[in-house]
Formats: C-alpha cells, sequence, structure tokens
C-alpha cells in the first residue's frame, strides 16, 4: 500500500519538477494543488484498506501465533494515523521537486528524534508495550506531516499551497498517474511478492524472523544512499527536461549512477565484514544473529542490480 503510494508520489514530483523547470508557474500552481488533493483522497482510501487487508496479510506470511497479537495490533494503530506519513511524502516531494532538499531533512531529523522521545516515553515510562510504539510511529509522522504543510503554506514562490485553491485538476492528476502508476505497480509487486519471502520466513520460527528484521535494517542502511540519488535524479531530469537541457540530463544520471555504484560498493563490504557486530546491535540471540549474518551474505552481493534499477527508473 505504502510502496504503490510511493510510486503515485514520484508522480507528482515528476510533474512538478517538470512545470518548475519549465517556468510554467501556472502549471506548478495547478500541479502542487492537485497532488495534495489527490493525497488527502487517498488518505482515506490507504487508511480503509490497510485496517481491512493487514489481517490477510499477516495470514499469508504465515505469522507465527507468539507474535500475531501484537503485529495485529500494531498495524491497527499504524493504518489509523497512516494519512501523517502520506502527506509528509507528498510535501516533501513537492519541495524537493523544486530543489528544495534541505527543509524535508530538518523534518525528517525532528520526526526522528519525536519518534525516539515518544518511544521511550510509551514503553518505559507508560508501558504501553507494542501499542506505544504504535502510537509513537503516527504521531512522528503527523508532526512531520504539519511542519511540511505549515512550509508550504507560508511559502511565498509559485508553489505555495492555497488551501482555497484545493481541487483535481483531470489533465495533471492524469499526468501524475500515467507517471506514478507505473511505478507505483513496480513496487507494489515487489512488495506483494515480499509477503511471500516473508511467509518462507515465519515457517522457520521467531529466531529467524528476528534475524531478518536485523538484516532488513543494515539492508536500508546500505541502500538509502543509492536511494536518495535516485529521489535527486529524478528531480534534476524532470527540471532539465522541462527546461529542455535533455544533454544536462542525461550527465546527470550517469553521474547519479556512478555515485550510487560507490558509495554502495563501500557500505556493501563494510557490512559484510563487520556483519555480526553490527548485527548485534539490534539484538544479541545467538540463533537470530546466525540468521541475519546468512542473510548478508547471500544478498548483499546483489545490490549493484538494484542501484541500476533504482538510478534508471528514477530517472
Amino acid at each position: 500500500i505504502i510502496g504503490f503510494f510511493t510510486g503515485l508520489s514520484t508522480g507528482a514530483g515528476v510533474v512538478i519538477a517538470h512545470s518548475f523547470g519549465s517556468g510554467n508557474d501556472k502549471a506548478l500552481h495547478r500541479a502542487v494543488h492537485t497532488t495534495i488533493a489527490l493525497t488527502l483522497v487517498l488518505s482515506v482510501v490507504f487508511t480503509i484498506a490497510g485496517l481491512l487487508l493487514s489481517p490477510v496479510f499477516l495470514q499469508l506470511m504465515d505469522t507465527p501465533e507468539d507474535v500475531l497479537p501484537e503485529a495485529s495490533q500494531y498495524l491497527r494503530i499504524y493504518f489509523a494515523g497512516i494519512s501523517g506519513l502520506m502527506l509528509y511524502n507528498m510535501g516533501s516531494g513537492i519541495l524537493r521537486a523544486v530543489g528544495d532538499s534541505r527543509r524535508p531533512l530538518y523534518i525528517l531529523m525532528v520526526c526522528a528524534l519525536g519518534n525516539i522521545f515518544f518511544d521511550l516515553l510509551f514503553v518505559i515510562v507508560f508501558h504501553a508495550g507494542v501499542e506505544g510504539v504504535a502510537y509513537a510511529t503516527i504521531l512522528s509522522q503527523w508532526i512531520s506531516a504539519i511542519l511540511v504543510l505549515v512550509i508550504l503554506t507560508r511559502e511565498k514562490s509559485s508553489y505555495r499551497l492555497i488551501w482555497k485553491d484545493l481541487h483535481i485538476h483531470k489533465g495533471t492528476a492524469m499526468s501524475i498517474f500515467r507517471i506514478g502508476f507505473p511505478a507505483g505497480l513496480q513496487i507494489a509487486v515487489t512488495s506483494f511478492s515480499n509477503v511471500f519471502v516473508q511467509s518462507y520466513i515465519n515457517a522457520f520460527g521467531s529466531a529467524c524472523m528476528a534475524g531478518w528484521s536485523s538484516y532488513n535494517k543494515l539492508d536500508a542502511f546500505i541502500l538509502i544512499p543509492a536511494q536518495s540519488l535516485a529521489l535527486a535524479s529524478t528531480t534534476f531530469v524532470g527540471q532539465n527536461w522541462g527546461a529542455k537541457q535533455l544533454n544536462r540530463a542525461r550527465q546527470g544520471v550517469r553521474q547519479a549512477l556512478a555515485m550510487s555504484l560507490g558509495i554502495t560498493l563501500v557500505l556493501s563490504v563494510a557490512v559484510m565484514i563487520a556483519a555480526r557486530p553490527t548485527l548485534s546491535l539490534f539484538g544479541t540471540d545467538a540463533e537470530t544473529l546466525q540468521y541475519g549474518q546468512r542473510f548478508v551474505q547471500l544478498i548483499s552481493p546483489f545490490y549493484f542490480i538494484i542501484c541500476f534499477n533504482q538510478i534508471f527508473s528514477g530517472a
């Protein structure tokens, strides 16, 4: 669900970047307000879908009985507040599309610190357990959503958010879906296949699940630089395409790919060498560490394929 929305936000970012690069203020204004209006509508749709489908997917993943109640509880709370995540992602996507990547970073830092604070508050002080962790997540996401919307509302440039102008412009919405739907479908299909991968992992028990979870944290650490460069490449190509600077757009893609491969190589080697001590940051159980280390050894060599895919699909 979130993967599909991420693809749609990519389509919106491309349309906004293209309008910004071409200097078409009217199209930019229309794209920003169509994007926010679509997000508000999709927030309702995806909240309902998440609440209805999460129990089904937990069953498809053969979630062990000892973790099923807490997993269900977490997902119910998470999807009830998912609109905060969606508004932040789309709002920060608008800022990045016009070349402002600093303020989304500052907001994300506030969100991360807030998440840590609320985690400690709800878990240690209020003893709320998994429910507290879920509330900490959605509270921090809503803080980030409010901050990015305030920034857009107070902006003086042509991409300023004017609430009374919110509406879905048919042509702009079609452009967003034309670009974003294939990207969203790609991410959604990949995520859906991971449901079955997770079900195979769950069949090996809680230790294997914990090892897979620990590995995924390292996986994100390795792939986030490539994902960030892919986002930057999307904005760079969109703006230069709008300004009809096609050679500069191609040059940007080549440089993004070179940087992505270089960073991924360094991080992959470092994680493979230090797999056990880094995995131990997330748990010290010997069986869990063994599973996590095995996942690192098997999957890390294939990160370069992911880099190529992310950079070229982003461009």
